[in-house]
């Protein structure tokens, strides 16, 4: 066992992800060593104990844990989200992924060019934007991301934000889902 065991787990069991290009140090300290195989192998042993499976992605680790169908459905109703908010981004800038930098500011300005991104910024149901103006509702969005660990505030007094590695684990839901021709037709705008 390591002596960042405890560490490792108060991140992960908040749903955060420990990931390879995080702007903490500390983060990337407890990065590289779960990136190690042995240890790896060890803390999955310990967590799944108690019910948590420790889980490798693309340069990044999470917790998982097995789910009844109830939390599924909820599952899936926020990877739809998901879904509408990554779209927002990708109407931003095409390049939108991991490593990307960013501030609000420059969305906010992206708005009088871009009547997409306006629309789509008008439409995001996820987030509960109310009447606030454009640039409050993208820091609300940024804000999510932030909260669930996808992006990283890299320098506070620029407001420059960094898509972290746990951002292909969003990529990876959304390309699981999968929706066979002969019905794509068949579910409603």
């Amino acid at each position: 066992m390591t002596k960042y065991t405890f560490k490792i787990f108060e991140i992960l069991r908040k749903g955060q992800f420990i990931c390879s290009n995080s702007p903490n140090d500390d983060i990337k300290t407890l990065y590289k060593i779960l990136e190690d195989d042995g240890t790896f192998v060890e803390l999955y042993d310990y967590f799944k104990e108690i019910n948590y499976l420790l889980e490798r992605g693309n340069e990044y680790f999470y917790f998982s844990r097995n789910e009844n169908n109830t939390d599924l459905g909820r599952k899936l109703e926020k990877a739809f989200d998901w879904i509408d908010i990554i779209d927002f981004f990708n109407a931003f800038n095409s390049s939108f992924d991991v490593g990307f930098r960013f501030t609000p500011s420059e969305i906010h300005s992206q708005l009088n060019i871009n009547a997409d991104l306006k629309f789509k910024l008008e439409n995001l149901k996820s987030i509960k934007l109310e009447k606030k103006n454009y640039l409050e509702r993208i820091k609300k969005i940024i804000e999510k991301l932030e909260k669930d660990n996808y992006i990283s505030l890299e320098n506070e007094l620029s407001e420059t934000y960094k898509v972290l590695t746990s951002f292909h684990y969003l990529k990876d839901l959304i390309n699981t889902i999968n929706i066979p021709e002969s019905i794509e037709n068949e579910i409603p705008e």
